[in-house]
This record gives C-alpha cells, structure tokens and sequence, in this order.
C-alpha cells in the first residue's frame, strides 16, 4: 500500500480528538445519549484509524496487544466487582448501591457513571483486539 504523508499526518491530528470524544460518550452517557458501548466502539475506531494509516504493526507497537488484553480483562474484572457489590450491600445484581443525587446534580445517576466507565474500556479494548486479530499481516 503507498503511503502518503497527507493522510498520515491528518489521522495523527484526529487521533486525539476522537479518543476525546469516546469519553465523552461514555462519561455523559447517564445524561444524554451515548454511554459504555458507543463510546468503546468511537475509541476502538481512533485506533483503527491509526491502523489504516500507520500500518497494523506501527499501532501495535504504541498500544501492544498484552496491555490491551490486560485492560480488557481488568474492566470485565471491575463490572463483575461493581455487580456483585450490589449483592453485598443487600440490593439486587447490578442493582445501584451508591446515593442519587436530585434533578441537575451531576452525579445523579448513583453508580450508572462508573459502570459506563467500566463498560467503556472494556469495549473498547475488545474491539481493538478484535481488529488486531482481523488486521494481523502474514
């Protein structure tokens, strides 16, 4: 594939904004519309950009396939703690153990937040291995 230095460069500028932009997805994803998956899924697709552009190998060398896979298996860790917590405190699984705030507070969705969080990352990092396996150059 020729390589050309406009569409290099133009993916290394928007690599950051789209990253910006899948947290935002997942961090007011309680409030409006977005939340864990579809901001995992515009993270995955920041990387998949930098594949395109880069090549597989270039990407791989800045996000390695192990940390990726640990990041991966850490968030599946978290949501398991974060649903059974709900069982330890006395509520259902997955059922919200954390206060509601009132109409306008930022953190009134109780524990939504930190599970969309969680759900983020882990989407994210399984898309991104998932594009990794599709990609691989033999």
């Amino acid at each position: 594939m020729k390589e050309s230095k406009i569409v290099d460069l133009i993916s290394r500028k928007l690599v950051p904004f789209i990253l910006l932009f899948g947290l935002y997805l997942i961090s007011y994803g309680h409030l409006s519309p977005g939340g864990g998956f579809q901001g995992g899924a515009v993270l995955s697709s920041a990387i998949l950009l930098l594949c395109l552009s880069r090549g597989v190998e270039a990407t791989r060398s800045l996000f390695t396939s192990r940390a990726v896979n640990a990041i991966e298996i850490a968030a599946f860790a978290l949501f398991l703690a974060m649903a059974a917590a709900g069982i330890a405190v006395g509520v259902s699984f997955l059922g919200n153990f954390l206060p509601l705030g009132g109409i306008g507070d930022v953190p009134s969705a109780g524990f939504i937040l930190f599970l969309n969080l969680v759900i983020g990352l882990e989407v994210g990092a399984g898309i991104t291995l998932i594009l990794f396996s599709l990609l691989r150059e033999e």
